[in-house]
């Protein structure tokens, strides 16, 4: 059902099938991507270069970072503020959270996360390439790989987004020197793919002159592929959500009690995956109680057919005991339910995450406790070896984990599944987020007492 970013076919105004094909549409003219890489960089100048040059800046904004730059003694538009729109980003001179911005080429539509390079910072750049299809991890040509680099492409890699793009920035402080971005591209690439990173697309950038950002550069003859703007208008986005098998967690259980819906009982929530159908048979996990569906609302309009990512509401043909966090899928083709669940997590805490420790765990709607059994290994960003037995991981770490949990869940692996792969750990006492977890393959079977 995807279709590419230059097809216009449109079906016929009377095809029973026309809401999904237009969804399907809709999501492929639609890439969601984000920024990474080390401190200056040159991420937000990058993304500001974009917006620029592709005019999909409003004269007032461009006005007022004249303005601004102006203010701090420089003789040309800072870029860089299109983004950092935080006071205290402006006064550091570095992006401290994710700065969402929305702009469309004639050729398609852009959800752009520019996240921040410091290391300070690394939660919020798992945060926004959680979504992403395609990932910018930008490299300063004079410093080549360093430690954050590998550390947001391992991030990447973990969150299992489609495409990445190695951009070669400030090649003008290089002089332009082919050499220096052909020795960065083999190295980022070679350790890329060392992480199951499938391709690579190294482009050599200025984000501050423009060169291959929008324009192809003058001052490279030797680089003959495309710009920025012509690789993110042209990668294929080949996953449709509504493609996979459906997932359906609810979200709330709807009971009006209103004299002419006096039975009226349904289930809301955001389709996660897949396609739902009135009349299909399904199961509700964890219980594994199995029904039909009779009806689906949506925005209370009786429909027929939904599909990913559509918010509605299900009407089930049997009375089941139905709650916030369970999971509706077709019948036999749920994910593996359990306890002790099989992880690997970036832990984003100030405060480590050690063994034995009580958490709440958040997947999808449903919120429960937990402890962690185990933490078997600690990644080494260097090497990409397994430091075993390290008892507890630190801020930006990432390793595996055991977790027990005091409720069955029906986790699907992360491989498979993004929305439904991906949990939280949560501290029980504050509720600040402590780690993002991505599941494995299965359950496992443990005589451990639940806590």
């Amino acid at each position: 059902m995807t279709r590419s970013a230059t097809d216009t076919t449109t079906p016929a105004a009377n095809d029973t099938t026309a809401p999904a094909a237009n969804e399907a549409t809709s999501a492929a003219s639609l890439l969601r991507l984000a920024t990474a890489g080390s401190v200056d960089d040159g991420k937000s100048t990058l993304v500001g270069r974009l917006l620029h040059d592709s005019k999909s800046v409003l004269a007032d904004q461009l006005e007022a970072v004249e303005h601004a730059s102006r203010d701090r003694g420089q003789s040309a538009p800072d870029l860089a503020l299109l983004t950092d729109g935080l006071r205290a980003e402006r006064e550091q001179g570095i992006t401290i959270d994710v700065a969402y911005r929305y702009f469309a080429t004639p050729r398609r539509r852009f959800v752009l996360a520019d996240t921040p390079g410091h290391v300070q910072y690394t939660r919020n750049m798992a945060t926004g390439a959680s979504t992403a299809e395609l990932t910018v991890i930008l490299v300063d040509a004079r410093n080549g790989v360093v430690e954050q680099t590998r550390r947001h492409a391992a991030i990447a890699a973990l969150l299992r987004v489609p495409h990445v793009v190695l951009a070669v920035n400030k090649m003008d402080l290089v002089a332009y020197a082919e050499p220096v971005f052909a020795a960065i591209a083999e190295e980022f690439t070679a350790y890329a793919a060392s992480l199951g990173v499938p391709e690579v697309t190294a482009i050599p950038i200025s984000a501050l002159t423009g060169d291959n950002v929008v324009e192809p550069s003058a001052a490279m003859g030797w680089y003959a592929g495309p710009t920025v703007l012509e690789h993110l208008e042209t990668v294929p986005v080949t996953h449709d959500p509504a493609e996979d098998v459906a997932r359906f967690p609810v979200q709330y259980v709807i009971r009006p009690q209103l004299p002419e819906l006096p039975d009226y009982r349904g289930y809301a929530g955001q389709l996660a995956s897949g396609v739902l159908r009135v009349g299909q048979p399904v199961t509700v996990l964890p219980s594994g109680h199995t029904t039909t569906i009779e009806a689906i609302d949506a925005l209370g309009v009786p429909v027929d057919t939904a599909w990913a990512p559509q918010s509605v509401t299900l009407r089930l043909s049997d009375d089941l005991d139905i709650s916030r966090g369970d999971l509706i899928v077709p019948q036999d083709t749920g994910p593996s339910t359990g306890q002790d669940l099989h992880a690997t997590v970036c832990h984003l805490h100030d405060t480590p995450l050690t063994e034995g420790q009580r958490v709440l765990l958040k997947h999808t709607t449903r919120t429960v406790k937990a402890v962690v059994r185990q933490i078997p290994s600690r990644l080494t960003l260097d090497d990409l070896s397994q430091h075993p037995s390290p008892g507890r991981l630190v801020t930006n770490d990432i390793g595996r984990v055991v977790i027990r949990t005091a409720e069955p869940l029906a986790i699907d692996p992360y491989a498979h599944f993004r929305r439904t792969g991906s949990f939280l750990l949560i501290d029980p006492a504050d509720g600040s987020t402590l780690t993002a977890g991505m599941a494995g393959d299965a359950f496992t079977e443990s005589p451990s007492p639940t806590p």
